[in-house]
């Protein structure tokens, strides 16, 4: 059959190859395109604030419970909160890797009860830029998402994709997608490609912190060689124990774990002083002190320094080789003078023991001379003494102590011990700083009595 001579001139005019022009993108141009177009589109959607009733919210791990509201500061060094306009800040692209060695946590400050720093609150500062709450929740439709993100198949298309979200800037952006990674990738593989993104690294660790995820926070951090993170991560697990005994347990479970040298010997202190907890928990308690000062709380999983206090006020005659006792706290956990010191004089005070007291104070010389000597200041002695309500006559024994004679003066007059005063006065020679003192006695009164015989000693060279 012959064609015609117009179905002859549209075969020839007719072709399924397009001809070549400038205006042609090549392919990877055009995915770097297709991922700017689709954080383009995230970046609405978690920056939406309306109402409408056809929008979702969905939490961290997209659904639909809570909201995605939250942004990260711009480096991983800073913890510190600030009361700004929420905004979502621009964070550093730096890939500087992240240190295996240091560990953010500090146990130290939790076994001894300093509440400024907990581990809860080291965590962040190990894992990630700190997250910050905008004021407004923002919100995000799980379909529109799923668009945006699913035509991204491959594996270079995503890397591509995640690339671009973290030169955005944006946290929420690199959040969103990493989570669609996070579904759509095996472990390996994005563990792997992570290694390499620290930004983005430290996105996805925080959100695994931040959704409960430890089961796969676990894992990556073995991947990362992050041994000691790994070990304080499970460490943690600890707070969530209510039983004592199952705690105990959890702790001696968790010795063997590679922490560091200094974090080994917290965790081992920890274990041990819960379980020397346990023990004194159980005593008896049928000593008359205990019926005179009822027990305010329980003594499990309190810090160190509140166990020593505690034995030092119920259980401070106990020889040594018990584990209620205080000199075998401080043995056992290497407290030092001092720590021992102060705990004892607020418990014994507390009790107005004050024989007790002043046997803190007393040290004999290799002549066999006893003196009073203290670790803390005797100025600091005086204000512990007198919030416990000490009299007068024990004041004054720690008063004369003061080494200032200005200091010692003042405080003398404060709390009234008039003879310390007086041979202050006298010891400087001060003639007219007595007479006036004289002049605030009461008449007859012992102390205008010595006023009186020092200003008529004749021995005494005045100078004034």
């Amino acid at each position: 059959m012959m064609k015609n001579k117009a179905d002859e001139e549209d075969y020839w005019n007719s072709s399924k190859f397009k001809a070549f022009t400038f205006d042609d993108e090549d392919d990877e141009f055009s995915r770097l395109k297709e991922s700017k177009r689709a954080v383009n589109s995230i970046r609405p959607l978690v920056d939406e604030d309306d109402d409408e009733e056809e929008v979702e919210k969905v939490s961290w791990s997209g659904e639909p419970v809570g909201s995605i509201s939250w942004s990260v500061n711009e480096t991983a060094a800073s913890n510190q909160r600030t009361d700004r306009e929420p905004a979502f800040p621009k964070i550093n692209t730096d890939t500087t890797s992240i240190s295996k060695s240091h560990s953010g946590y500090s146990l130290s400050a939790l076994f001894k009860g300093e509440t400024h720093r907990s581990l809860s609150d080291s965590s962040v500062r190990l894992y990630a830029p700190e997250l910050r709450k905008p004021k407004s929740e923002y919100k995000v439709t799980t379909r529109l998402t799923a668009v945006s993100l699913e035509k991204f198949r491959s594996l270079q298309d995503k890397l591509l994709l995640l690339d671009y979200a973290v030169s955005a800037h944006d946290g929420n952006v690199i959040t969103a997608v990493l989570i669609y990674l996070k579904r759509t990738l095996s472990k390996e593989v994005l563990f792997r490609e992570l290694t390499d993104r620290q930004t983005a690294l430290r996105h996805f660790i925080h959100y695994l912190t931040e959704s409960k995820d430890q089961r796969l926070l676990l894992e990556l951090l073995r991947a990362l060689g992050r041994t000691e993170d790994m070990a304080l991560l499970q460490y943690k697990e600890h707070l969530g124990i209510a039983d004592e005994n199952k705690r105990r347990d959890f702790l001696k479970s968790c010795l063997s774990l590679p922490f560091s040298p200094e974090d080994s010997v917290h965790v081992e202190d920890h274990y041990t002083l819960l379980e020397r907890q346990i023990i004194i928990e159980v005593i008896p308690r049928k000593q008359e002190i205990f019926q005179k000062f009822p027990r305010k709380a329980s003594i499990l999983n309190m810090p160190l320094i509140t166990t020593l206090y505690y034995c030092c006020f119920y259980h401070y005659t106990e020889s040594e080789g018990t584990y209620s006792s205080p000199l075998n706290i401080r043995q056992t956990f290497k407290l030092s003078e001092k720590q021992f010191f102060v705990t004892a004089l607020a418990a014994r005070a507390k009790l107005k023991a004050w024989p007790d007291v002043d046997a803190l104070f007393t040290s004999r010389n290799w002549l066999g001379f006893t003196r009073k000597k203290s670790p803390l200041s005797f100025q600091r002695v005086v204000d512990v003494l007198h919030k416990n309500s000490a009299p007068t006559q024990v004041l004054q024994d720690y008063v004369a102590l003061v080494d200032d004679a200005e200091l010692r003066i003042t405080l003398a007059q404060k709390h009234k011990c008039h003879d310390i005063v007086i041979n202050t006065y006298r010891d400087l020679k001060d003639r007219q700083q007595l007479l006036g003192y004289r002049a605030k006695m009461a008449r007859g009164s012992a102390e205008e009595r010595k006023i009186n015989e020092l200003l008529n000693n004749s021995q005494i060279r005045w100078k004034n």
